[in-house]
This record gives structure tokens, sequence and C-alpha cells, in this order.
């Protein structure tokens, strides 16, 4: 009984173990799965961690990389800000010493110029009066080519400043004959002006290269028929025209022809060559001045330039002169002051030559003189802007109107500075820029004695 009792207690005994064992085994097995997914996280982990370690080493890498491109760029940018500033302080160098040397290249040019036109009116031949006019034609390209060094320069530079204020459109179309006249001998080709009667607004400086360099650049490809200046009013714009019946310009080449140093295919035989910086230069300035520039052509039939300038106003137009009076200089007295000798004596000689009476001073002190002790007083003064010492022609202007009040005074400059033209504005007189024509010089002086005299007769 006792045995009984004891075997079915070992038997409940070991069960119970067995359960133990059972559960134990599952408590086992469970954190068995938990100690290898813990593991395998921890191995996740780990190579993530030295995953995340070579990525921190390579971006470091590549930082470093990018801190020593950085600043080698840095150090670049101010290597090329340093030369960028030393190339504009050059630049601006170069056009102050261009129009320093300008002057000194323009005094012999107008000197030549002046004593050539006398020499070819005192020519009786006809083989004379040609190589005159060959000559002429040659110190006109050279004068041209140091003008458009001259101008590219100070755009460039940007040292241009318009000085925009209204004045007649007229006063610019006057003498464009008598500036293109030694241009006009050597070709079978005319030029007509149509004076407008109006005043606008623009720098009639600028304008004036404007107008010279589209009517040149005209009569260089026209080989035969005419130019037209004309003006034509829509509200309040105007549209100054330059016209010709020159060879044309084909669709491709219209907008290459205001690129520097682009010449067209054709141009009109036998007139004088250029570098092809006209349009260009009349672009640029058309742009500073605000202006729109436009084109219309048809080759072999002629090209149309425009320029759209803003109208003002009205002026009441003059009667046309008559030409054949008004540049008959005979008896006229004429007051020289040019501090340069040889060119002083060819304009007195080229003045001579068209009947005149001269005077010549080279200084404040040489015009007082004549004041005092001549017995003819002058008509008018043409004086150069920058004499000797500090003296400027202005000075010499005010001196003889001090004894003749109101009279015409006509100043000639290589000085293209706006300070030198608000100047001589202000004095009254007209300026003329070196190196000038003969028959530019004629027109001016005969257009400004013409206007006195108009005065006079309406008194």
């Amino acid at each position: 009984m006792s045995t009984g009792l004891k075997a079915g207690s070992a038997a409940g005994a070991n069960a119970e173990l067995l359960d133990q064992i059972r559960k134990l085994t599952k408590i086992n097995a469970v954190l068995m799965d938990r100690v290898e997914r813990s593991v395998d996280r921890q191995g996740n982990a780990f190579a993530l961690f030295q995953t995340a370690i070579a990525l921190e080493a390579q971006v470091r890498a590549r930082t470093e990389e990018l801190t020593h491109v950085l600043r080698s760029l840095e150090h670049t940018n101010a290597q090329l800000s340093a030369a960028k500033e030393e190339a504009e302080k050059a630049n601006l160098s170069k056009t102050r010493f261009l129009a320093a040397a300008s002057h000194d290249l323009l005094q012999p040019v107008i000197s030549a110029k002046l004593s050539i036109s006398t020499l070819g009116e005192l020519q009786e031949s006809p083989e004379g009066k040609r190589l005159a006019r060959h000559v002429e034609g040659s110190l006109q390209t050279i004068e041209d080519l140091i003008r458009t060094l001259l101008d590219i320069s100070k755009l460039d530079a940007g040292v241009i400043v318009p000085e925009v204020r209204s004045f007649p459109l007229d006063d610019l179309l006057l003498d464009l004959h008598a500036t293109f006249e030694s241009v006009m001998a050597s070709t079978e080709i005319g030029l007509k002006v149509r004076r407008c009667g109006l005043a606008v607004e623009s720098d009639p400086v600028l304008l004036t290269r404007v107008i010279l360099n589209l009517v040149s650049n005209a009569i260089h490809y026209t080989p035969r028929g005419g130019v037209l200046v004309g003006v034509r009013r829509r509200g309040e714009i105007c549209y100054l025209d330059v016209v010709d019946t020159g060879v044309g310009i084909s669709e491709c080449e219209q907008q290459r022809i205001f690129d520097e140093f682009y010449r067209g295919a054709s141009s009109g035989g036998g007139n004088r060559a250029g570098l092809g910086l006209g349009l260009s230069i009349v672009q640029r300035i058309t742009q500073t001045l605000g202006h729109q520039l436009s084109l219309k052509s048809t080759p072999g039939r002629g090209s149309r330039f425009r320029v759209a300038l803003p109208v003002v106003g009205t002026v009441a137009e003059l009667p046309s002169p008559n030409l054949s009076a008004l540049s008959d200089l005979t008896g006229i007295s004429v007051l020289i002051v040019e501090n340069d000798p040889p060119l002083a004596k060819a304009m007195q000689r080229l003045f001579e030559q068209w009947g005149c009476r001269t005077l010549v001073a080279h200084g404040l002190a040489g015009v007082e003189k004549h004041l005092n002790s001549t017995d003819r007083l002058p008509d008018i003064v043409v004086a150069d802007y920058h004499l000797d010492g500090n003296d400027v022609g202005v000075a010499a202007i005010e001196a003889v109107r001090a004894i003749l009040p109101g009279i015409p005074a006509l100043v000639v400059t290589a000085d293209h500075s706006p300070e030198t033209a608000e100047a001589v504005r202000a004095a009254h007189a007209m300026l003329l820029q070196k190196p000038v024509s003969p028959g530019r010089l004629r027109a001016s002086i005969s257009h400004l004695l013409g206007k006195e005299r108009r005065l006079h007769s309406t008194l």
C-alpha cells in the first residue's frame, strides 16, 4: 500500500518536473529567439554604425575638397576683381590718353586741311585741282579714323554722359552740304537736305555724330543717284530719315552691319574706305540717348535709316538763306584766336583766300592788343578753346564782347567734354569739333553772320 503511494507520488513528481521542463524549454526557446534577434539587431546596428562612420569620412573628405575649391575660387575671384579693376583703370587711362593725344594729332590735320583747301583754290589747272582734292580726301580719311578711334574709346569706357536739351533740329541739318562738300565733289551723286522747323530733345553733339555717320555711310554705298536727309513728324515724335539709292542691304546682313569692323559686301566703288565702325557707333550712341534706330532696305534699290526723336515744339522757320550772298565773306573782318602758330597761319591764309581781313591773336593778351590798336574791329571771332596757360577761348570772346556786345563767335576745339560744350553754350557761341573741314567752317561763319544780318534787319 505504501509502495503504491510512493509510486504514485513519484509519477506525479515526474509529471510536474516534465511540465516544468517543457515550460523552461519554451522559455529558453523564447529567450534564445530574443537573444538571436537582439544579436541580429546589434549586428545590424554595428553595420549601420560602420556605414555611418564610412559615410561621415567621405562627407568630411568631400567637405574638405569643397572648402579647398571655394577658397581657391575666392582667391581666383579676388584676382579677377583686381584684374578687372586694373583693366578699367587702364581703359580709362587709355581714354584720357587718346583724348589728350587726339588734340595733338588733330592740330596738324586741321592745319593741313586748311592749307590744302587754300592751295586747291589757287590751282588753275584741272590736274592741280584734282590732286588737291585727292590730298584733301586722304586727310579726311585720317580725320575720320582719329574721330572713330576716340568715339569707340569713349563709348567703351562709358565716359560719355549725354547733355540732353531742347534745340532746333535745323541747326544740325544746315551745314551738311558744307561738311560733305569735298566728298561730294569726287562723286556723281547728289545730297538733298530738307529743313523741318522742329525743336527736338537730344544731345546735339552726339546726334550730330549720328547724322554725320549715317550720311557718310549712305554716300559710301551709293554709286549713283543720291542721298536725302529729311524729317517727318508723327505727333510727339519725329523721324529723321537718311535715305539713299545705293546698293541696299540683304536681310541676312541687316543685323550684322551694326557689328564692329563689319563692312558690307558691296560699296560704291571709288569712295573713301572705312573700318566698318560707323554704324556700330550710330547704334551705341542712339542707345545711349534712348532714341530708336531702325533700318529698311531693299538690295539694289537703296536703304533708309531712321532715328526717332522726341518733339518739344516748333521754331519760327526762317526763309531759306541766299547761299551765294551768305557764303560771300569778302570784306569780313575775322579775329582768329589760336595758340598753335602753324594752325593760326593756315586759318589766316584760308580766310584771306575767301576775301576776309584777318586779325590773329595767340592768347588773351593778343586779343586785348588788337582791340586797343586796330583801326577795324572784327565782325566775328573764331577761337580755339584751350589757349596757353589757363586762358580759354570763351574768355577771349567775353573780352571782345565787352567792346562789341553780341558779336558772333565760333569756338573750334578738339575737346569733347560736356564741361567745354556747356561753357561754349553759356557764352552763346557756336561749337565746332576739330578737325573741321573748310567747307563746314565757311558755312558756319556764313550762318552766324547771316543770323546777325537778319537780326539787324528786323530792328
